[in-house]
């Protein structure tokens, strides 16, 4: 039922979404839907985390264990990458994701429920990228991960509105990220030319 309301969410929207009109994509009762998700709102609530579960199945590159710096960063590079995918899965799975943003702000109770949905891939983000820069502060890595989550709602709306090609979306994304990690990363200390110590002045 949930995959009958992600596919009704991306093909109409969700302000106009009956409870009837899940019903039949699903092929069940509408009484069915109402028994095991209450009200068209909770419905919605689940159909979230349905999205949330499925986009994490086709972006994890692998399975997660030790990396080196540079291979947790290909990683998240090739994960984000993959939220601009065309394949109708992808597509409809962001379609709903934006629908539900946009009912959001005329719903208070799906407000805060994205707003935790939101909160989880930001500190999911974050832990992505802790193995790229270890030395970063955590505020600094949370900081990070909230403006990248920012900046691929954005393209993602711009690339399912056909304002933007896919491979030029996951372009910008790799270079924010690119700039997020150099940011992150504590500035290297100034070169000390042969023959010369840390403490010598210019003029010795």
């Amino acid at each position: 039922m949930l995959g009958a309301a992600a596919r009704a969410m991306a093909r109409r929207g969700v302000r106009g979404l009956r409870v009837a009109e899940v019903a039949a994509e699903a092929r069940v009762s509408t009484a069915l839907v109402y028994y095991h998700f209450g009200d068209r709102t909770g419905l919605l609530r689940h159909t979230l985390g349905h999205l949330g579960d499925r986009a994490e199945r086709y972006t994890r590159p692998g399975e997660p264990g030790p990396r080196r710096p540079e291979e947790a960063l290909r990683e998240l590079e090739e994960r984000l990458a993959r939220e601009f995918q065309d394949t109708p899965e992808v597509r409809e799975n962001s379609t709903a994701w934006g629908e539900l943003r946009a009912e959001a702000v005329f719903d208070p109770e799906l407000r805060g429920e994205l707003a935790r949905a939101g909160g989880d891939w930001v500190r999911e983000l974050a832990d992505l990228l802790r193995p790229v820069v270890p030395v970063a502060p955590e505020r600094s890595l949370a900081g990070a991960a909230e403006r990248l989550t920012v900046l691929l709602e954005g393209l993602s709306t711009r690339w399912l509105a056909g304002l933007l090609p896919a491979a030029h979306a996951a372009e910008l994304m790799r270079g924010a990220l690119a700039a997020e990690v150099r940011a992150l990363r504590p500035p290297e200390a100034p070169r000390v030319p042969e023959g010369r110590t840390a403490v010598d002045s210019p003029a010795s």
